[in-house]
């Protein structure tokens, strides 16, 4: 059972890189599409500067577009660099900006903007006018 429970409450969950969702089974359950305001996407940075390539400041980035999750193994280890893979949660409401300006301090003392690229890996479709994910088939 605690296996269970940690399965259920962890996550989020991913199954080919589309966010699946887990639910416990009772007697008399009836199956039904769930309406979410959260799913996590997979986003690319593009041009992310350097200095911004540790968990903590890809996370600061990430915010910018959801809450972020985790970033996977390989830009963890800094083995790719074209790109930053970030695991976010995306409210449904939000606006999917297609890049973020960040201020980063240059040689002068002062401040120059870097814009970052941002590229969403899966959006989920949204269905209904209550922003229902599911699938198309």
């Amino acid at each position: 059972m605690a296996a269970m429970e940690e399965v259920l409450e962890g996550g989020p969950w991913l199954y080919l890189g589309q966010p699946i969702v887990l639910q416990k089974w009772e007697l008399g359950m009836v199956l039904r599409k769930l309406k979410h305001t959260e799913v996590p996407v997979w986003i690319k940075l593009r041009h992310l500067p350097v200095e911004l390539w540790t968990t903590d400041r890809l996370s600061t980035v990430a915010s910018g577009i959801g809450r972020p999750l985790y970033p996977d193994a390989i830009t963890r280890a800094c083995t790719r660099l074209d790109f930053a893979r970030v695991c976010i949660m995306l409210n449904v409401n939000s606006k999917l900006p297609n890049h973020i300006v960040i201020m980063m301090p240059n040689e002068h003392g002062g401040e120059s903007a870097c814009k970052v690229d941002v590229e969403y890996e899966w959006l989920p479709p949204k269905m209904h006018e209550l922003y229902q994910f599911g699938s198309c088939y």
